[in-house]
């Protein structure tokens, strides 16, 4: 056997297990890693999405909560993991979009390291404040934050989150000056604006939902690019004279670089059948989401777009988290 034959001969003896392995998959439980505490929005949307996608994979999903340094623990994580498709995670604005402006280093790159299987959903942020506050829309709130600069409180679950940010580009696109006042979590600074403490904030629907629709705060415009069916009445930013400020939290699933092409299909179909699922279907309009069924190629498209966007909008604001 000449050289170049025995070389071909191992090349295909090597690939072949590798090629029978991805024919096979998913051959054991696989892992779900949420970058979050157990019970928040992500992890319950994970774990709804999990059992629904475990239905037609016919493997168990366990969901492996990885919290802290702002999702960097568990993206670090994923991005190291073997790519043979039984390690994937939850991802949002934090890995996609935020992080690398946000830190002056990452243990990893999400341009390079990491598989874009799917996006999940988004859902919007509205500008919200105590019902005792006197604008009553957003025109008499930017009178108002014009008229009083850096005296207009606004709370945010901490520094670098969406709401903060959100508010941040809103700043940007109406010359205006707030006072930013960082919370650790989003339960606290929502609780301090209910209370009347701190005047208002960018809210996410799926944690503010159900306080806007019960009177406890006042959405005065959404950061979407069109009126939610949940809150009809409330205009959008573009609508009341902020345009080009789409503010929204979204999410999808990575999975580590070089995840082999057959199986980033196949959970990609897999994941895009859940999000028609009637449990999940119900989940996400509970927490006014807005399901985004797609490629992975859409998927990496659109969050390689919002961290251009954002990484504009956090260096002109000097944010950094290290």
């Amino acid at each position: 056997m000449d050289r170049r034959t025995l070389l071909s001969a191992l090349a295909a003896a090597s690939v072949a297990p590798w090629a029978q392995a991805q024919s096979t998959w998913p051959d054991q439980p696989l892992r779900w890693v949420v970058p979050y505490p157990a019970g928040g929005g992500t992890d319950v949307l994970a774990r709804t999405v999990a059992e629904a996608m475990r239905q037609t994979l016919g493997q168990q999903i366990i969901v492996d909560n990885r919290p802290g340094a702002a999702t960097n623990i568990g993206g670090q994580m994923v991005a190291t993991a073997k790519p043979d498709g039984n390690t994937f995670m939850s991802a949002d604005n934090a890995i996609l979009a935020y992080n690398e402006h946000l830190f002056s280093k990452l243990p990893f790159s999400p341009e390079k390291d990491f598989t874009y299987v799917g996006a999940i959903s988004r859902f919007p942020l509205a500008l919200v404040v105590h019902p005792s506050f006197e604008a009553q829309t957003l025109k008499d709130f930017l009178a108002y934050a014009r008229a009083n600069p850096g005296k207009l409180n606004y709370a945010s679950p901490g520094n670098g989150s969406p709401h903060h940010l959100a508010m941040e580009m809103f700043k940007n696109r109406t010359k205006t000056f707030l006072t930013h006042i960082p919370y650790r979590g989003a339960a606290p600074a929502l609780q301090d604006v209910m209370g009347g403490q701190v005047p208002c904030m960018f809210l996410d629907l799926a944690a503010g939902l159900p306080v806007i629709t019960s009177g406890k705060v006042r959405a005065l415009a959404i950061g979407s690019a069109k009126r939610v069916a949940a809150l009809p009445d409330v205009p959008t930013l573009a609508e009341s004279g902020v345009p080009n400020t789409e503010v929204f939290a979204f999410q999808g699933i990575l999975a580590p670089a070089g995840l082999p092409a057959a199986i980033t299909t196949r959970l990609n179909a897999e994941l895009n059948k859940a999000l028609l699922n009637p449990a999940v279907v119900k989940r996400m309009t509970d927490f006014g989401m807005e399901a985004l069924p797609g490629t992975p190629e859409q998927f990496r498209a659109m969050a390689r777009a919002e961290s251009k966007r954002w990484g504009e909008i956090i260096k002109e604001a000097g944010v950094k988290l290290d």
